[in-house]
């Protein structure tokens, strides 16, 4: 798994572009999953700071169970649609593990100081940009130990 700036220095135009669309919408859907292994979709909130990409929840979320008991996920940022799909921004996905941050001293370097909060930091392993470009969807991806790739389809 990659932090955020590493996967930023392999993929700099991709993470630009993811960056756009992210910073465009305050709310995200994060994918987790429950205890039986099925999904589970939440609202959450999504930050960059110091080349990492971070995520927090209250404490006793259910959000926060699942991550702890199995750290696989996936973050959806959709851009708002119009009737003209050249103009539409797209929407950006990524998954990887989120790897709980405990130490008392960190938590108060990230400014959560809430009683039972908690924060996760998020390691990599794939982030795709899906848009419309000239009558064409175009999907561009990067997965970590393979790289940056781009399909396009009419």
């Amino acid at each position: 798994m990659a932090s955020w700036q590493e996967f930023q220095r392999q993929a700099p135009e991709l993470a630009e572009a993811a960056q756009r669309v992210m910073d465009g919408y305050k709310h995200k859907v994060l994918a987790t999953l429950r205890k039986d292994g099925s999904p589970r979709v939440s609202g959450t909130e999504v930050e960059r700071k110091d080349g990492e990409l971070w995520l927090g929840s209250m404490g006793g979320a259910v959000k926060a169970h699942d991550l702890r008991r199995d750290p696989r996920m996936a973050v959806h940022v959709t851009s708002a649609f119009n009737d003209d799909p050249a103009a539409w921004e797209g929407d950006v996905k990524l998954a990887g593990r989120a790897v709980e941050i405990t130490d008392p001293d960190e938590l108060a370097a990230a400014g959560q100081t809430e009683p039972g909060s908690h924060l996760f930091r998020v390691d990599v392993g794939e982030v795709v940009w899906t848009r419309v470009e000239d009558d064409e969807l175009i999907i561009r991806s990067w997965h970590e130990g393979v790289g940056e790739r781009e399909f396009r389809r009419k």
